[in-house]
This record gives C-alpha cells, sequence and structure tokens, in this order.
C-alpha cells in the first residue's frame, strides 16, 4: 500500500479529495488509502457508504489498523457494485456452493476407488493380487502378512437423492 496520494513535491490531491473537489489538507485521512492514480476505489467507496461515513470510521481507528479497514470497505464497496442486493454475501454463497459440489464430487470418487477395489480384491483368492504391494519381496510386507490397509478410510456418506440440490449451512 502506497504511503502518501500525493507525490512529494507536489500538491496533487488524493482520489478522495478529487472526487470530492475539495482541497486535500496535510493531514488528509484519505491520502494513505486512496491515492490519486486510483480514482475508482474511492469513488464505489463513496457510492457505497458515503465519504464522511468512512472519513469517521477511519477516524475512530488507530492507525495501524486503518490499512487493513480500508481493504476491507473497498472489497465490500467493490462487491456491492457488482452485485447491490447480496455484495461479498452472495460472492461467499457462490464459494460455498462450490465447496459443496466438490465434497460430493470428491465422495462419489472415493466410494468408487473403495467399490473397484472391493472388486479387485473378491476376485483374486484369498487376498491375492499380483499388483498388490503386500506382494512384492519387502521385508515390512511379509511381516504384515497378505493383509493391505486401506490407503484412506471413507468418512463421508453421500445420499444419492441428495445430489441434485446443494445443501445450505450458513
Amino acid at each position: 500500500m502506497k504511503e502518501s496520494g500525493r507525490k512529494q513535491g507536489a500538491a496533487s490531491p488524493c482520489a478522495a479529495c478529487k472526487l470530492l473537489r475539495r482541497r486535500c489538507a496535510q493531514d488528509c485521512v484519505f491520502a494513505p488509502y486512496f491515492p490519486a492514480d486510483e480514482p475508482q476505489k474511492f469513488a464505489n467507496v463513496h457510492k457505497v457508504f458515503g465519504a464522511s461515513n468512512v472519513n469517521k470510521m477511519l477516524q475512530e481507528l488507530p492507525v495501524h489498523q486503518r490499512g487493513d479497514a480500508v481493504s476491507s470497505i473497498v472489497y465490500e464497496a467493490n462487491a456491492r457494485v457488482r452485485d447491490p442486493v447480496y455484495g461479498c454475501v452472495g460472492a461467499i454463497s457462490s464459494l460455498q456452493q462450490q465447496i459443496d459440489a466438490l465434497q460430493t464430487q470428491l465422495a462419489l470418487t472415493q466410494a468408487e476407488v473403495v467399490h473397484l477395489r472391493v472388486r479387485q480384491t473378491a476376485s483374486f483368492p484369498h487376498g491375492f493380487c499380483p499388483t498388490s504391494p503386500s506382494n512384492s519381496g519387502s521385508p515390512t510386507f511379509k511381516l504384515m502378512g497378505s493383509q493391505t490397509m486401506p490407503i484412506f478410510d471413507m468418512d463421508m456418506v453421500v445420499d444419492q437423492a441428495s445430489l441434485g440440490e446443494p445443501m445450505w449451512s450458513f
């Protein structure tokens, strides 16, 4: 993040003061966070929250927390401009749907792997599988005997009826 919205030696106003058409004072609360070369950044914040409200919020915060606050305010303002109804909640909801769909896909793939392993084990007598690592010459596997350890345990069961609709958890 830039330290100042003004160039050294020049009296160029920050993006906030430019938009508000006022003189940019030396102690302008907006100048460190809204540089003159990023006018859209403040325009969205002003449109959504209002300059006066943002000014009050920033003045109430300690200086070391203002940068993070501005980042959050700018993110929310940009999200509100893109989606006026839901804002960043819409983005979170969309990501949650993607997570749910991917978890379902992962569970189905894990179930398919387990099913294929069971079929492969059932097709060979006494647990013998020519491609199984337990049939290698390794002493570790000889100690374990002919039992093979599963690589993972299934801890998610997928209900086939609920695959069509994502589950919401808010």
